[in-house]
């Protein structure tokens, strides 16, 4: 039975996405929720509504539409009422809020979202239906397979936005999807819910398959086809700004991408000079290689430890505040690289900074502290200063992660 008679009511929905609508006792219980972000579609709320409404109807279950209104100036909530969708208002702006109310709102076990600009295909909610049923927690569409119709999308978001942040998904979270970015998908409502989803903006799309990702749930896809859509208006969507966005989120959220890779690449990179430079002078070919490669070589060693020490701060960071979840290295490692094990390299490292100096020290003396030939003392001199710094970052490091270890437990 097709769930249709409260059509006039309006749910509003501020900040905390408090809720709902009571469901009467002889309604059932609904299977699946369309539910649609609007934003002045006045010109399409109404078809997209009625071809969802009719892809329930002749599946003959039980099913709702509701479109997420998020400040819509125009007539697209009395459109949409009139087309039998129920209306959610949601105040605070974003496309990631909008479907978060949305979804907060949705009665249906199983949810089906799309952007409500008539560019998706309402009808394909069987396919994406059956994925669910079959047991996967989210079924994306993928337009690259499904088709996409001329004029649908700009050459930029087709040939390099979409392909390139895509990939960068897939390489950072192993993720199986092929279109990271396409708005039309069906999920698991208790499964998403139970993700935590937190972002506002156009990177709702990439936080709910990167948290799915994450959390090991069974994800899959299935072709769509992506049509021009039929708004009398520019598109929210900017290309630039909402890209770099996406790609930023990605970053953020894959601390060995952003700080540990690059971290250990610099150091060992560094080390490897610094190792290669100690013994004396380097020439390649025309160029000699001296003390001033020598010191940009210990610079790069001490970034890239910071930039290790940043991955685990901000993996363990986020952990704490269920951005991340729970990774079993993580608490693996907190039992071997305790506070006291921290502190005993710290000691070790400072105490070879200190004896490096100590022997710098000891050549001054021997010429009577007289003039030193730069180019020998600082090969002692920059190594004592780099494992001296190692030594102290080190230390304070263990007593942050300890603190958040605390925190943690």
């Amino acid at each position: 039975m097709l769930r249709t008679n409260r059509n006039d009511v309006e749910t509003h929905l501020g900040a905390g996405l408090t809720a709902p609508l009571e469901v009467s006792s002889e309604e059932g219980v609904i299977e699946i929720s369309v539910v649609m972000p609007c934003l002045n579609e006045s010109s399409t709320v109404g078809t997209c509504v009625r071809q969802a409404l009719t892809a329930i109807r002749t599946l003959g279950i039980q099913g709702e539409v509701i479109v997420a209104d998020n400040g819509s100036t125009d007539n697209s909530r009395e459109i949409a009422r009139q087309y039998g969708a129920r209306v959610v208002v949601v105040a605070s702006r974003g496309y990631g809020s909008a479907l978060l109310g949305g979804i907060e709102a949705a009665r249906g076990t199983f949810i089906l979202m799309g952007d409500a600009d008539a560019s998706y295909d309402f009808s394909q909610l069987p396919v994406f239906l059956d994925k669910l049923r079959q047991g996967h927690d989210l079924v994306m569409g993928n337009r690259f397979k499904g088709g996409i119709l001329p004029g649908a999308m700009p050459a930029l978001h087709r040939y390099l936005g979409n392909p390139i942040l895509t990939a960068v998904g897939r390489v950072f979270f192993k993720s199986p999807i092929g279109d990271f970015h396409c708005g039309l998908r069906a999920f698991r409502k208790q499964a998403i819910q139970d993700l935590g989803l937190r972002t506002t903006g156009m990177e709702f799309a990439s936080e709910m398959v990167v948290k799915a990702s994450l959390s090991s749930l069974r994800v899959t896809e299935v072709g769509t086809t992506l049509a021009p859509d039929g708004r009398d208006r520019p598109p929210h969507l900017r290309t630039w700004h909402d890209g770099w966005r996406h790609l930023r989120f990605l970053l953020l959220f894959s601390p060995r991408w952003l700080f540990l890779y690059p971290g250990i690449a610099l150091a060992l990179i560094g080390s490897t000079i610094v190792g290669w430079l100690l013994p004396g002078p380097r020439q390649v070919a025309s160029v000699v290689f001296d003390v001033n490669t020598l010191l940009f070589a210990a610079m790069t060693i001490l970034i890239g430890f910071q930039s290790v020490v940043f991955a685990f701060f901000t993996k363990i960071f986020g952990i704490t505040t269920k951005i991340l979840p729970e990774d079993p290295r993580i608490n693996k490692l907190f039992q071997f690289v305790t506070l006291e094990v921290g502190l005993l390299v710290s000691l070790v490292l400072i105490g070879g900074g200190i004896s490096a100096w100590a022997f710098g020290l000891w050549l001054w003396h021997a010429h009577h502290f007289g003039p030193l030939n730069p180019e020998q003392t600082l090969r002692i001199v920059i190594p004592g200063v780099v494992l001296f710094c190692l030594g102290c970052q080190t230390g304070l490091s263990s007593f942050f992660l300890s603190v958040m270890g605390m925190t943690r437990r």
